[in-house]
């Protein structure tokens, strides 16, 4: 049994998600950037970690990349020109969409007042959406690498949420149409509140 520690609505959602689609079971520990637990795990008070025993695992891609790997799904075979191409997705989305999203976090809510820039938004959301379509050029059918939903895809559907709360562009229609298929999963809607 698999421990997920960390908010669910952070990057800890894409821990969650991963292991939905794998089908395993884990138990998800609710903590907020920097507690006692996690400062414990994680000397940079990051979140999220992945506890597989007494192993402890930091940073959702790295723990995205190692389920995949370990349980052969949801990701072409280490070694593979298909594993460097999706690699390659991976680090493009993390570097050109990802990077504008988390700084923008930062100057919104997490650095000290005198260290935060409001203007830089406006840079921000200009940068995101020109990362956006680069990758997005490169998406090889339904899925970024074809037909077989991949690690970068959870990523990307992440960032596209984390968008929408950053009050960044989402009037991409390529994306609208992409995440539909992505969040339509039944994994991805088994995570969705359940409205009453």
């Amino acid at each position: 049994m698999y421990e997920v520690i960390g908010s669910p609505t952070s990057r800890a959602f894409r821990v969650v998600w991963m292991l939905e689609e794998l089908g395993l079971p884990y138990t998800l520990s609710p903590e907020k950037p920097h507690s006692e637990v996690v400062s414990a795990l994680n000397p940079s008070g990051k979140i999220p970690i992945l506890k597989d025993g007494d192993a402890a695992i930091i940073d959702s891609t790295a723990i995205l990349t190692y389920l995949a790997d370990k349980h052969g799904a949801l990701t072409f075979p280490a070694g593979t020109i298909e594993r460097a191409h999706q690699d390659s997705f991976t680090q493009q989305i993390l570097d050109e969409v990802e990077a504008g999203l988390w700084t923008a976090s930062r100057h919104n809510f997490i650095l000290p007042e005198d260290r935060k820039v409001p203007a830089v938004k406006e840079t921000l959301m200009w940068e995101y959406s020109r990362g956006l379509k680069n990758v997005l050029r490169r998406r090889q059918g339904t899925y970024l690498m074809g037909e077989e939903m991949t690690v970068p895809d959870i990523i990307l559907t992440h960032c596209a949420t984390w968008a929408k709360f950053e009050g960044f562009p989402t009037d991409n229609e390529e994306l609208l149409g992409y995440i539909k298929v992505t969040r339509g999963r039944d994994a991805f809607q088994k995570l969705l509140p359940k409205k009453k």
